[in-house]
């Protein structure tokens, strides 16, 4: 986690969620094709507007003029008007080889998937789910979705209420997330790194606070996290941490999040059991800091109006005491 925590704020000064920066095979193939399709139509639009300027520049007849046809010079304008013809009809079907082609890359980039990971939309999250045969091995977490780097994992997205889309550009192309449906999308990254991605299907009220991070680690530090993952919620540590263990057991919290190896056994919104190892609040609205955490228990539609957290009363010395509780569920 120190990894990504040091990666986190320098990967904004290299192509930070750019499609024209690729750091995956998938996302290379789409950054090819953008390239070449803007530098053909580029070409083809300047070829249009030499040849306009040329028509408009010409000396014009002279009104009155009777018009003579001239057979020969006609026959050149017929053979003009088919050569343009061809050569759109060429480009045009090239262009669509190309993306066909494009597609039988991408389609293969997942076929030798070792990792399974089932992201589902919600208004205004995302669950994530790392599949395994063996049930005691399956992962449930939030918002933040860590791959081995260099390996290729296979994504199962899916929806609960409205449509999300599901695109971190340095690594692929964009991929719908529809409730009752589920879509494939295979992606490897390169190196190591932090690649944020992004709801890119408007999806109500905070579609712009709906972001997500995929972390890029060494397989080594990728099983590590994996399996530090797994474990139970860390006991409380201290007195009012402990306090606020029994305060978030006798609140309406539980009716909605789960923490692992304690009563609260919540779906509806974020697994907590690990909450303070990850580096956002909220979807990636808030950094993670006990402050940004107080700020959000206290007034989560202040900070993400319409979001379906509801104001929990607390007073002040309880408020300390859940921020201390989460704080250690690392």
């Amino acid at each position: 986690m120190c990894g990504a925590a040091s990666i986190l704020p320098l990967a904004g000064c290299s192509g930070w969620q750019s499609a024209l920066d690729p750091k995956g095979p998938a996302a290379g193939e789409l950054a090819w094709l953008i390239w070449f399709f803007t530098a053909l139509c580029t070409l083809v639009w300047l070829l249009v507007m030499i040849a306009l300027i040329m028509t408009l520049i010409r000396r014009a007849r002279p009104i009155g003029d009777p018009l003579v046809l001239d057979a020969t010079s006609e026959r050149h304008k017929t053979r003009i008007v088919f050569a343009a013809l061809g050569a759109t009809a060429v480009i045009l079907i090239g262009l669509t080889l190309l993306s066909f082609f494009a597609n039988r890359t991408l389609a293969v980039i997942g076929s030798d998937a070792a990792l399974t990971i089932r992201v589902t939309g919600h208004q205004w999250w995302w669950e994530v789910r790392y599949e395994n045969s063996q049930p005691n091995r399956i992962l449930t977490t939030a918002n933040e979705i860590h791959i081995p780097a260099g390996e290729p994992v296979r994504f199962i997205l899916t929806s609960t209420d409205v449509i999300h889309s599901f695109w971190v550009p340095n690594l692929a192309g964009k991929l719908d997330l529809i409730p009752g449906h589920e879509n494939v999308l295979d992606l490897k990254a390169d190196k190591p790194g932090v690649y944020r991605g992004q709801c890119a299907e408007f999806c109500g009220a905070q579609h712009a606070n709906m972001s997500t991070f995929v972390i890029a680690e060494p397989r080594p530090i990728f099983d590590a996290w994996l399996n530090d993952q797994l474990r139970p919620a860390a006991p409380p540590a201290s007195p009012e941490a402990k306090a606020g263990h029994d305060l978030f057991l006798k609140r309406p919290c539980v009716m909605c999040h789960k923490i692992g190896g304690t009563m609260a056994g919540g779906s509806v919104a974020p697994d907590l059991t690990h909450v303070a190892s990850r580096q956002t609040l909220a979807a990636g609205t808030l950094t993670m800091s006990r402050g940004n955490l107080a700020a959000w228990i206290a007034d989560p539609q202040g900070i993400k109006p319409g979001a379906y957290m509801p104001v929990v009363d607390l007073n002040g010395d309880e408020l300390n005491a859940i921020v201390a509780y989460l704080e250690g569920l690392r």
